[in-house]
């Protein structure tokens, strides 16, 4: 009840928490699939390509399972963001009335990239078995920059909402002479958009390779297992340090264009330099700081590379234009799990490279791959927390510095807005649920598939390849659950 109190100005609207708690509710459970519908085309399309070059009927059929999970997954992301997109009317009247024309380019564009990667998605999946394996790939290619195009319109959207520009405002306060580019490519829209999509690549290949390592540690050292995990693996591990940069990047620019965000971030109350840093620690209303680990002067370094550099302190503006104390906690140990998890992953990165660079191999160690399938979990936080950062450091702005959340928020009952919330954790509830049991057949399918293969060298999984005429089906046999038609296919679980 406390933080529920300091969450809110004391004449905040009563629909304004209710509106924040449904936004963030599905916000947070849509973005757990949006690394998977971003990162996972171009993540099964270079394995896809490896199947072609080397002619490796495996590395075809990792490709091609992806390809159906990648399905299943952006049919229920569709749901998810469609959701969203309604809550942005249905809960920010005032932003959307007064505001969308300015930025609402970003939702058309994403609108635009959803229908191009769901018709691309059809022909890439129906395209197995069906069309000629190079006309086939070459469809398939588009995927990835659709996936890109999606993220761009929403990352603009959401830049714009942090550094607004690309209008004026006439005598009464309303946006006129909107200039589109400038709305676009805001200060902070590079900074953000190349940090999210790396973001998005390290997760789903963390995510993807976990599956793999599970595997490994009961015991399936296949080559199916073996290339499954190391691919996505790999290219999560390459990216892991360029996400390091990027986020020294964006986090300089949130220093320079948005002050008091990066004071809510880093805990800084007063104006000054020589500014110590905080591992967690708790922020309260009178400026103390209770808890966590302190570093002397380290804030100041990392934000300007000198101990004189100064830092803005939330103090330096009226109490009605920054985060409270909670709000300020809130986003500081957000930003410090994201930064800790990614930490971990550096290391674990480096693990695998260093072993890679000195014997060519995966490493052998347990505690690698037991690392290696937490891995996606981690990465899945991370992404929340990055996300947790960005909206709560920016209150009380919903457009910064120009429109107020307690100003854009519906005028519908609270009351009603309870009802809307537990209805939407309900129906969440169902759909997750049907994604996980879909999942789970799927990889049931596959395993009882592999299974009828094993002890059959002349029809082994490696040896066919998922295109050309399909292999007879046994009388009395049926297709294989899950695999689309009744080839035989690869060995292992997932």
């Amino acid at each position: 009840m406390h933080t529920t109190l300091h969450l809110l100005a004391a004449d905040a609207p009563a629909q304004l928490l209710p509106a924040r708690e449904l936004m963030a509710f599905t916000l947070a459970s849509h973005i757990i699939l949006v690394p998977m519908g971003v990162a996972l085309p171009l993540i099964t399309l270079i394995m896809h390509y490896i199947g072609l070059r080397k002619n490796d009927a495996t590395a075809l059929l990792l490709a091609r399972r992806w390809s159906a999970v990648m399905a299943v997954q952006f049919a229920i992301g569709v749901v998810t963001g469609t959701v969203l997109s309604f809550e942005f009317g249905l809960l920010w009247p005032g932003l959307m009335g007064k505001w969308g024309d300015v930025f609402g380019i970003g939702f058309g564009v994403e609108a635009w990239a959803f229908f191009l990667e769901a018709v691309l998605i059809a022909i890439y999946l129906y395209g197995w078995r069906r069309l000629k394996p190079r006309t086939h790939f070459l469809l398939g290619l588009p995927l990835p920059a659709t996936a890109l195009l999606g993220a761009f319109g929403i990352l603009a959207a959401n830049a714009w909402m942090n550094t607004p520009q690309g209008f004026t405002l006439d005598s009464q306060g309303n946006p006129v002479d909107v200039n589109v580019w400038k709305a676009i490519f805001t200060p902070m829209f590079g900074p953000q958009y190349w940090h999210f999509v790396v973001a998005m690549l390290l997760t789903a290949g963390y995510v993807v390779a976990g599956v793999y390592a599970v595997g490994w540690l009961r015991g399936r050292r296949d080559r199916y297992h073996r290339l499954g995990f190391t691919v996505p693996f790999t290219l999560a591990a390459v990216a892991t340090p360029v996400q390091f940069f990027l986020g020294d990047s964006i986090t300089r620019q949130v220093f320079q264009k948005q002050p008091v965000k990066f004071a809510a971030t880093e805990i800084v109350w007063k104006t000054d330099s020589h500014v110590p840093e905080y591992l967690y620690g708790r922020l309260h209303p009178d400026g103390s700081i209770s808890g966590g680990i302190k570093f002397p002067q380290l804030d100041s370094i990392l934000a300007g590379f000198s101990p004189d550099t100064v830092v803005t302190g939330l103090s330096s503006v009226p109490a009605g234009d920054r985060p409270n104390a909670t709000q300020a906690t809130i986003a500081h140990w957000a930003f410090d799990t994201m930064v800790l998890v990614g930490s971990v992953l550096l290391l674990l990165a480096l693990w695998y490279g260093l072993v890679w660079w000195r014997h060519r191999r995966l490493p052998e160690s347990k505690w690698f791959f037991r690392s290696a399938a937490c891995a996606g979990v981690g990465s899945v936080i991370a992404v929340e927390c990055g996300w947790i950062t960005t909206e709560v450091g920016r209150q009380p702005w919903i457009v910064y510095q120009n429109m107020r959340v307690a100003e854009a928020v519906t005028s519908t009952r609270s009351t009603t807005l309870w009802i809307m919330f537990g209805l939407v954790i309900v129906v969440y509830v169902f759909i997750f649920g049907a994604f996980l049991t879909v999942l789970l057949k799927m990889r049931d399918g596959w395993r009882r598939a592999d299974a009828q293969t094993d002890g059959r060298p002349a029809d082994a999984p490696e040896s066919v390849t998922p295109y050309g005429p399909r292999p007879a089906v046994p009388a009395g046999d049926a297709p294989s659950p899950g695999d689309g038609d009744s080839a035989p296919t690869g060995r292992g679980g997932a």
